[in-house]
């Protein structure tokens, strides 16, 4: 997510620089052929109030798809709110309600190691979800070289390696690395620990029932942030806002020409510079919506997945009293991931 409060210009030269070559090129050619075609006798210009009938049409469709794109970001990043809020609730829950109430033997020190076994696996499950909304999907704006997220010595399975199993006891991530969706095993795991925990007194029936509940909400946010991942934004309405927005573009010069040549045939050149800025204006709001439909590629726009999950990290470890805390993240080149 980009955090800096105005955009910094190497940015949008980044964007804009091939699409203003290309835009300058083709102005200037439509502007040579009416200079020559114009000591012809003919006249290629189109009338103007079509063409700007057209872009009012354009401009409005680009609209309606930014507004739709923005909304699949919005969502998710409000999925990612009630992750965080859960989270503390979940740490809390577990500190609070796994005791020895019944005062059946377990000291202080095995109590707490279950405290940390229940809260460092839920840290997994967030690392863990991250990881695999991050995975390339057959319709993502951009593809990954290699589509094989866990093959051995890979980037990203050493990132799992990392980010997940070292939360985890060895055996229970060599096992759960290997499932088709491995967050979801990570809540399941942690309701039989529940389970287990209820059959031995340590957490009475409210409180267990409590404690499934919240599992529950995992699973629906999880839910709700893969049917984002798993649903592309509508073909029909990013497709046809790129040919629009390219038609528009390319009838431009033709009806700005003519309009310029009505203050005089030297000033046709102006159609370059204004040709240019309308194109840039339009391409541009074009390719805002596309970087915003899918907010967990890791784009420049996407949700700062990274950095919530962190900073739910260090809620909740400092929740079972550590004070070896790792440092939140912070913006590279004023993106937050």
């Amino acid at each position: 997510m980009y955090v800096r409060r105005n955009i910094h210009w190497a940015i949008i030269f980044k964007f804009a620089w091939l699409n203003v070559l290309i835009f300058t090129i083709w102005a200037s050619v439509v502007v040579f052929g009416y200079h020559y075609f114009d000591h012809a006798g003919k006249d290629i210009s189109i009338p103007f109030l079509p063409l700007s009938t057209i872009g009012i049409a354009v401009a409005f469709y680009i609209g309606f798809k930014n507004n739709a794109s923005y909304d699949r970001f919005w969502e998710a990043r409000k999925i990612w709110g009630g992750i965080v809020n859960y989270s503390r609730t979940w740490g809390n829950h577990v500190k609070s309600f796994i005791t020895d109430y019944k005062n059946q033997g377990p000291d202080g020190a095995a109590i707490n190691t279950i405290h940390q076994k229940l809260i460092y696996r839920h840290i997994a499950w967030l690392n863990g979800l991250r990881h695999r909304l991050r995975q390339p999907s057959a319709f993502s704006l951009k593809y990954a070289k290699s589509v094989s997220a866990f093959k051995a010595g890979s980037a990203e399975r050493k990132h799992w390696d990392e980010e997940v199993g070292s939360y985890l006891d060895k055996d229970e991530y060599a096992n759960l690395i290997e499932r088709k969706n491995t967050p979801t095993q990570l809540i399941r795991q942690q309701g039989e620990d529940l389970k287990d925990l209820h059959k031995r007194g340590l957490v009475d029936d409210f409180r267990h029932m409590e404690m499934m509940r919240i599992l529950e909400e995992f699973y629906n946010l999880q839910g709700k942030c893969e049917r984002i991942k798993n649903t592309p934004f509508p073909r029909q309405y990013a497709y046809f806002s790129k040919v629009f927005t390219l038609i528009f573009i390319f009838l431009l010069p033709f009806g700005m020409v003519g309009e310029f040549a009505k203050m005089g045939h030297d000033m046709i050149w102006l159609t370059v510079p204004f040709c240019v800025l309308i194109a840039w204006i339009f391409s541009t709001m074009e390719i805002v919506g596309d970087n915003s439909e899918d907010p967990f590629e890791n784009f420049i726009n996407d949700v700062p997945m990274t950095a919530l999950c962190r900073t739910i990290e260090i809620v909740l470890r400092e929740m079972l009293g550590e004070t070896d805390l790792p440092d939140k993240i912070k913006p590279v080149n004023d993106i937050l991931y």
